[in-house]
């Protein structure tokens, strides 16, 4: 049985004739360690921002007319408890506790969460021209969906890019692919593995310089500390932290908030009842 060649660029020989690994080949394998790291780090943040997007939008959606109604209660409270006593405390902490019902936001409050670099996400635009705003289903896209999302991250990377049109190429196909991950989209997800498939194959890399793969190491660690400031952010968020105490099942989450809140609605409505008879 014959065995297959060796290549020529892949060792040198030794003062004793055999062969040893070049230091570049040792340099690039850490560089091909490194990147499919940080890409699996970053598969993994963006995974959870989705999440915490969803989550955010559904926490607003369902809960948010609840927080209202106990503001409202609230300063309704207050009011009869300052008609009641009369007393100048009374009637001040009456009309902070008024204001704090439906306060009026600012730009930043307005916009957030609907907006990214290239313009207003598709729900913002829908509200804008009077659409059916569409929002998601549940906190986090089913496992097929995450599945296809995982491979299509894997597959088209930015970071893999060695030219940058082909990195805005990636950028601009992985825009995409994020934005029918946050929907929960599995048939646009699969339309978006043929057309990657279809697609121009990315360059190989070639042998590269021992300084070209040291700069190349430097930036994904300069990368992967910037996502971790950006996964810190996100965990430590009101939302993220409300996230991380049932990361299995977020969407009973909001029910038992919901239920909770229900609870302290009653008990609101209760406490005026009491003052205003």
């Amino acid at each position: 049985m014959t065995t297959p060649e060796a290549e020529p660029t892949a060792s040198e020989p030794s003062a004793d004739g055999s062969s040893e690994p070049r230091p570049e080949d040792r340099l690039e394998r850490a560089v091909r360690a490194a990147e499919n790291a940080l890409i699996e780090y970053e598969i993994a943040v963006d995974t959870f921002r989705i999440e915490v997007e969803n989550f955010s939008r559904l926490h607003h959606q369902k809960l948010g007319p609840m927080y209202t109604r106990l503001d409202e209660l609230d300063a309704e409270i207050a009011e009869a408890k300052a008609a009641r006593t009369g007393d100048p405390e009374d009637r001040r902490a009456a009309e902070e506790a008024r204001a704090r019902v439906m306060p009026m936001p600012g730009v930043e409050e307005l916009f957030h969460g609907w907006m990214d670099g290239e313009g207003l996400f598709p729900e913002a635009a829908a509200m804008l021209t009077d659409q059916p705003v569409r929002p998601p289903e549940r906190v986090r896209p089913s496992e097929e969906a995450r599945r296809r999302y995982r491979e299509l991250a894997r597959r088209a990377h930015p970071d893999l890019a060695q030219e940058e049109d082909e990195r805005k190429r990636r950028e601009e196909f992985l825009t995409r692919v994020n934005a029918a991950y946050a929907r929960g989209d599995e048939a646009a997800l699969r339309e978006l593995a043929e057309e990657w498939a279809a697609g121009p194959a990315p360059a190989e890399r070639g042998p590269s310089r021992s300084e070209e793969l040291y700069a190349r190491l430097e930036w994904l660690a300069r990368r992967k500390e910037l996502l971790t400031v950006v996964a810190r952010e996100l965990e430590e968020s009101a939302i993220g932290s409300m996230l991380k105490i049932a990361p299995d099942d977020p969407d009973r989450l909001l029910d038992e908030v919901a239920e909770q809140l229900l609870a302290q609605v009653a008990e609101r409505e209760a406490e005026l009842a009491r003052w205003r008879d």
